[in-house]
């Protein structure tokens, strides 16, 4: 494992540059050691196939980026439960990546994952911690985008009042 955390930690490195080209065969690396020593349900594996996907996404590569998405997040529930911060992180993720992949627009699907996310954001942190606030934020502007003006500011009222 301790080479295995090398790895990933060299490929994060190179993707926080931008050397995404470079970056990817050693997330793929990282992630196949995970699966063979670690198995495919351990957090190591799951971070392993997040990291991937969002790395995948940066490239434009969606088609392939999202099977990795709501398999980590499957994982994550399975393992960690449905409000463990890694779970968390997963649905945020797996829900900004299908607005992105429709451009923009808030799918069912996606804002059923943003108001899960935010939901467990306010359990497990509180009203004032930095992922509640990006959550409602995230959500909000999403809804005036459609046009949803009157639950974005219901939801902020909402959210105002209880903090």
């Amino acid at each position: 494992p301790d080479t295995l955390t090398s790895i990933s930690s060299m490929a994060s490195l190179l993707q926080a540059q931008g050397k995404l080209k470079e970056a990817e065969p050693l997330i793929r690396e990282a992630l196949d050691g995970c699966r063979e020593k670690l198995g495919d349900q351990h957090p190591d594996t799951l971070t392993s196939i997040n990291n991937l996907a969002t790395l995948l996404e940066a490239q434009g590569k969606l088609e392939e980026a999202e099977p990795l998405l709501r398999e980590a997040l499957d994982g994550n529930r399975e393992k960690l439960g449905d409000h463990h911060p890694d779970t968390l992180d997963s649905i945020y993720n797996l829900a900004a990546f299908l607005v992105k992949k429709e451009r923009g627009i808030m799918t069912k699907e996606a804002e059923k994952l943003f108001r899960e996310d935010l939901l467990g954001c306010q359990s497990l942190y509180g009203y004032r911690h930095a992922n509640t606030l990006g959550s409602v934020n995230k959500l909000v502007r999403l809804l005036r985008q459609q046009g949803r003006e009157a639950e974005a500011t219901e939801l902020e009222a909402a959210f105002a009042d209880a903090s």
